[in-house]
């Protein structure tokens, strides 16, 4: 038996340049659902690419943020000054959340924030922010969930970031405010 196109070829209906066109229209056919394979495919990787660079430069941004809270904290502490109506220790917990840009706005993150007094000269924890003690403010253990899961635990990352100073002096008979 003869293909229908072969009769219209001998019969002159059609010629050779027409069945390479629809030879080549065939191929192009068969070739669309190629393209959207391979096309899904690279965009698939793509995208997991973009994301991953996304969520990376989320937790180095957090961190970077996290970083520049506590130093700010520290920068308050060692001027020995308060915010309206607080003692010395809440002031600065407000003004490291205040520097946190909203990362620390949640009640169970204010518990992250770690402020401790040490002596120069032993290096032990003191109870108390005299003049040239040191400060260390802390925000340990803050959590931080990636954007896309790695893993079927999705555990999330841990930031502790710390920063220290030395308390200045106050002028002559000056008491520092209530801890």
């Amino acid at each position: 038996m003869f293909s229908r196109y072969h009769v219209l070829y001998t019969q002159g209906v059609i010629g050779r340049p027409t069945q390479f066109r629809f030879r080549t229209a065939c191929r192009r056919a068969t070739q669309g659902g190629n393209t959207f394979i391979e096309t899904s495919l690279v965009l698939l990787v793509l995208l997991v690419i973009i994301f991953a660079i996304i969520d990376f430069s989320l937790a180095v941004y957090v961190r970077s943020t996290l970083l520049h809270a506590v130093r700010e904290g520290v920068r308050f502490a060692v001027t020995y000054q308060t915010v309206d109506g607080q003692a010395h220790d809440a002031s600065i917990k407000t003004v490291v959340q205040r520097a946190a840009i909203g990362l620390l706005r949640e009640p169970q993150h204010l518990e992250r924030i770690r402020i401790r007094y040490y002596d120069p000269l032993t290096l032990t924890e003191v109870p108390h922010n005299t003049p040239g003690n040191l400060v260390e403010i802390a925000i340990e253990d803050y959590p931080w969930t990636w954007i896309i899961p790695l893993s079927r635990s999705a555990t999330p990352l841990r930031y502790t970031v710390r920063s220290s100073d030395r308390m200045e002096g106050l002028p002559g008979g000056v008491q520092p405010p209530a801890r």
